[in-house]
């Protein structure tokens, strides 16, 4: 591949976004330019990282799923009260569960979108807030404690493989490697950007929409189910009013600073990864700057906001005499 054609890619402004905050921030702080702060970005994104694979697939067929963070709070919950109540029950279980309850509400979402033809971003509205009441019938409104969060469990954000790096975030990575395994050389990957690109022509050529909407509904809501463990082994509980609250547009974003289309038919798992990465360290780079909490949601939208920029800048203007001269 040339350096053209790599210029061309729309992760190339993302990664120039990444380098130049960065460089901005280890300026100002240059603690931040640290092999722990690197650390500590990365022990950030996991959650985030987890489900915006499955959001990613929701979008690239042209949908939208609002409710991914009511679905986190609810597999986490479940999750939780599992091990609250039966304290021998091996960790694998509750992920497992976890991952199940995810699946089976996103089944749902997905139903009520394709037998009814219903706008996706309605339907996952209503369920968001659905799901989320759930929450608090379920559970009682009662917080799962630190105390029954399995030991194993809470390890995974602490203890390593290699080079230090906690196996939570190597879980994360592998959840990414699969989806792009998934997407770019499978069959079914290939019809979900079909469906996304003309969801009008795509049943011409055999394909199945509605199965296929069906699927990517249930693989986002299993996502977001693992993401909720992930959440639990990461905070060491499970709090039915804050858990996965306000989730949704922390994954979304991302996801569209990667490069995936809102119109669907477009994207790549790279550029969400480094849509995850690029938020994850404006996170962590906030409080080490010392900006006061009532500043930092503003910041961090306008850091979205450059991004997109920047991002269209760099493919459409600035790169034009690079591209020139390779062409030379």
């Amino acid at each position: 591949m040339s350096i053209a054609s790599l210029l061309r890619r729309r992760e190339a402004g993302i990664v120039v976004m990444i380098a130049l905050f960065a460089l901005i921030v280890g300026l100002i702080q240059p603690r931040f330019l640290s092999a722990e702060t690197l650390r500590i970005v990365l022990l950030a994104v996991p959650l985030i990282m987890v489900a915006a694979m499955g959001e990613m697939m929701v979008l690239v067929a042209r949908h939208v799923d609002l409710s991914i963070g009511s679905i986190l709070g609810f597999s986490a919950i479940v999750a939780g009260m599992l091990w609250r109540d039966h304290p021998e029950l091996p960790v694998m279980v509750g992920v497992v569960a976890a991952i199940a309850v995810g699946g089976a509400l996103g089944l749902i979402n997905g139903l009520v979108v394709t037998l009814f033809r219903l706008p996706s971003i309605i339907v996952t509205l209503g369920t968001l807030s659905l799901y989320r009441g759930l929450i608090f019938f379920i559970s009682d409104a009662r917080q799962v404690d630190p105390q029954y969060i399995p030991r194993g469990l809470i390890e995974l954000s602490q203890t390593s493989l290699v080079f230090g790096i906690p196996w939570i975030i190597l879980i994360a990575f592998a959840v990414a490697l699969a989806t792009y395994l998934f997407l770019g050389h499978s069959r079914l990957g290939r019809q979900i950007y079909a469906i996304g690109s003309n969801p009008v022509a795509a049943p011409l050529r055999g394909i199945r929409a509605a199965p296929i909407t069906v699927l990517v509904f249930v693989l986002s809501g299993g996502l977001a189910g693992l993401a909720g463990v992930m959440y639990a082994s990461r905070f060491g509980y499970v709090n039915p009013g804050i858990t996965g609250v306000g989730f949704e547009f922390t994954v979304i974003a991302p996801v569209v600073i990667g490069g995936v289309s809102i119109n669907g038919g477009s994207g790549s798992v790279a550029g969400t990864v480094l849509g995850v990465l690029l938020l994850g360290a404006v996170s962590v780079a906030l409080p080490i700057l010392g900006v006061s909490g009532f500043w930092q949601q503003a910041i961090y939208g306008a850091v979205i906001l450059a991004a997109l920029v920047i991002d269209r800048s760099v493919r459409q203007g600035g790169l034009k005499g690079l591209l020139a001269r390779d062409a030379a």
